[in-house]
């Protein structure tokens, strides 16, 4: 097996790791040549991309030889047998790491810039690289990750030696590689295109990867969120979904990930904590849910036009919340997926916001629910139902219609100079391609 370069090699090694997809999975690539590798895996698997800083420490006098590797947080590996092969000592070791350790930090400055790292307490952590060698730097690196307290480490590379799990030991909880030649000789040999990676492209990679989790300050309570803004976005879609957890759902998941491609910016975030969700008074609150929603906008460390995305009794949140006055002024638009806008009860007449309602052809129901708010609603408005969908949208191409909609509506309300021509939705979680635009 011969890879074309790295971005056919990450393709090639998601598809390995589809099992994990919709999971919650945090993707750490090993700059330079793992983080193009990790950001195929990481739009595949639907999972933010970070990150995971490691130096090689070459012996002094051969420094092209590895007798160890360090990562964030201290980790730290050691080649006991090629130190004293080559008889480094102690000192000679410890003066390597320090210069080593230099580099790394300079390294997080360079290719985080403001961004905080993304926490994998308690999650699935995917360590990736383009390959492995000696293995001294990926035990490093999943050494790290389990240091900042992940459940499960699982490193993943295209290429190894036949005895790469071996040389990996435990410090993973599972070794995933799609080619393990006998004739492994060096990591480059099976790239037809090997080029060294530049910090540049390193950064390009994380400034375009899915998400950055962020905490959002609300009173007594923090909300936990996911922000996404590709790089000249024209606005931020900030989702509200009814029953609290709308960063868990894969169906808002699906959407923004749709508008991330189309170069809009997202917030998929928790209106509830998860104490007050097992309440379930808390999901009809409207106006504690509508407060919660204008505490995220006024957060937003953006000036870019501001759109949301309500599902159930999130709709209902957000078209409360765009009519504060407050609000007004910044959201340009709104989008309802199978919502209940009837729950804004009086507060519908104050929206100035465009709004798009989407309902399934099949839930008749919140059809009628739907029809009715929208005769109280004073700007533009459409009612758009997707043929034989059901309330989760759950029929073969109708999530993809839904995103289809949202990222019109909202590329024409942010620039006001939209013309149908955004790249196509992605397919839904579980959709094959062939049918992804049917319905």
């Amino acid at each position: 097996m011969i890879f074309e370069d790295r971005v056919d090699a990450g393709r090639r090694l998601a598809r390995a790791l589809e099992p994990l997809r919709e999971r919650d999975v945090v993707v750490l690539g090993l700059p330079r040549g793992g983080v193009p590798v990790a950001a195929e895996v990481a739009g595949a698997l639907r999972a933010p991309l970070d990150v995971c800083l490691v130096r090689k420490l070459g012996v002094p006098f051969l420094p092209e030889v590895a007798m160890g590797a360090i990562a964030e947080d201290g980790a730290r590996v050691i080649n006991d047998e090629v130190v004293r092969r080559v008889r480094v000592g102690d000192g000679e070791v410890a003066e390597v790491e320090s210069a080593e350790r230099v580099e790394l930090a300079r390294r997080a400055g360079e290719y985080r810039g403001e961004r905080t790292r993304i926490s994998v307490a308690g999650r699935t952590v995917l360590v990736v690289d383009d390959g492995i060698a000696t293995g001294a730097t990926a035990r490093a690196a999943c050494r790290s990750a389990r240091a900042r307290g992940a459940a499960r480490v699982v490193l993943a590379v295209p290429v190894a030696p036949l005895d790469g799990a071996a040389r990996v030991g435990d410090d993973a909880d599972a070794f995933v590689c799609p080619h393990t030649p006998a004739d492994f000789a060096a990591v480059g040999q099976f790239y037809r295109d090997f080029a060294p990676t530049t910090d540049a492209e390193v950064i390009a990679c994380l400034e375009h990867g899915t998400s950055h989790e962020v905490t959002i300050p609300a009173g007594d309570a923090e909300l936990a969120g996911e922000l996404s803004v590709p790089p000249g976005a024209s606005g931020v879609v900030v989702f509200a979904h009814g029953s609290g957890s709308g960063r868990h759902s894969p169906r808002n998941r699906f959407v923004a990930e749709a508008l991330n491609h189309s170069g809009l910016g997202t917030l998929l975030f928790d209106l509830l904590t998860a104490e007050e969700e097992h309440d379930r008074t808390n999901v009809f609150d409207i106006g504690l849910l509508a407060r919660r929603l204008t505490t995220a906008t006024a957060w937003l460390p953006t000036d870019l036009p501001v759109g949301y995305f309500g599902a159930s009794t999130g709709a209902a949140a957000a078209l409360w919340a765009a009519a504060e006055p407050q609000q007004r002024e910044r959201i340009a638009a709104i989008v309802s997926r199978g919502g209940r806008p009837d729950l804004a009860d009086h507060r519908l007449g104050q929206v100035t916001a465009p709004t798009l309602l989407i309902v399934g052809g099949n839930d008749p129901q919140v059809i009628e629910l739907n029809r009715m708010a929208q005769q109280s609603l004073r700007r533009p408005s459409e009612l758009t139902l997707i043929p034989g969908a059901t309330h989760l949208f759950e029929e073969p191409g109708a999530l993809s219609e839904v995103a289809e909609l949202a990222r019109d509506w909202f590329l024409t309300h942010f620039t006001g100079s939209f013309t149908g021509s955004a790249p196509d939705a992605p397919h839904p979680p579980d959709a094959s391609p062939g049918n992804a635009s049917a319905g």
